[in-house]
């Protein structure tokens, strides 16, 4: 099985300092990937450069056999990867058929709208069934899990390759976290790999092939999503011991 996305070697980070120092990572196409650790690993971080959020300052993002180093964000969109950040992701002051008219529109360039008019395909709204009764609602209404839904959607329409998710659950009550955790398992299963940061590690793993543990802007571990439930101790797994600690900073 090939490699949808490939991170080789990557720096970056904010101002002087780096905060990823030589991160390697492979996605294998339609698998899903989950990257936990603690706060300040550089998580977040990571899913940043990958989106084009940040600058790669060492290293190489390769998507479906194309260098992204040098793409914009946007760019990175048509070129097949598609982000949902964690907050301000979408325009709370349009309705939510506003919001996925703009997705729309990105995805065709600009372009008008296939001609029966729709602009979320059956077949994908079926992943979201609350949506079309809210499409006149304004998204700043919505509950969290009724946005992140909208979000979710909005980064479908333009048909990604890779779908990068960040804390897809934060804040969520337990019945949305589900859902969530249950429609990202169909988006893959239609053929979406899936690269997804997630504090929840339990309920993300238990869906996930892949885990990659970070630390200290570092990968600690990268195992079978499996395996890495199994261990008793995560909290060990993330921080070592003092010697090892050290050998990492």
């Amino acid at each position: 099985m090939s490699d949808i996305l490939t991170v080789s070697g990557l720096h970056a980070g904010y101002g002087a300092g780096d905060i990823l120092k030589g991160i390697d990572a492979a996605l294998p196409e339609g698998k899903i990937i989950t990257v936990i650790g603690p706060n300040g690993s550089g998580k977040s971080t990571l899913i940043k450069t990958l989106a084009g959020l940040l600058p790669v300052r060492q290293g190489e993002i390769v998507l479906a056999g194309a260098r992204l180093n040098e793409m914009s964000a946007p760019k990175r969109v048509m070129a097949g990867m598609s982000y949902v950040p964690q907050e301000y992701n979408v325009f709370r002051n349009l309705t939510v058929l506003e919001n996925l008219q703009i997705a729309r529109e990105f995805m065709s360039g600009g372009r008008a709208p296939k001609k029966n008019g729709k602009v979320i395909d059956d077949e994908l709204l079926a992943l979201f069934p609350e949506l079309p009764g809210k499409f006149r609602a304004l998204a700043g209404n919505l509950s969290g899990g009724q946005r992140q839904m909208l979000a979710f959607a909005c980064a479908l329409t333009v048909e990604p390759k890779v779908l990068m998710l960040d804390e897809p659950s934060a804040g969520l009550s337990p019945k949305y976290m589900a859902d969530i955790f249950a429609t990202v398992q169909q988006v893959n299963a239609r053929g979406v790999s899936i690269f997804m940061i997630e504090q929840n590690a339990t309920e993300a793993l238990r869906i996930s092939d892949t885990c990659l543990v970070m630390a200290n802007g570092r990968v600690r571990l990268c195992a079978a999503a499996g395996e890495v439930l199994g261990m008793q101790d995560l909290h060990s797994l993330y921080l070592g011991d003092a010697r090892e600690q050290a050998a990492l900073v």
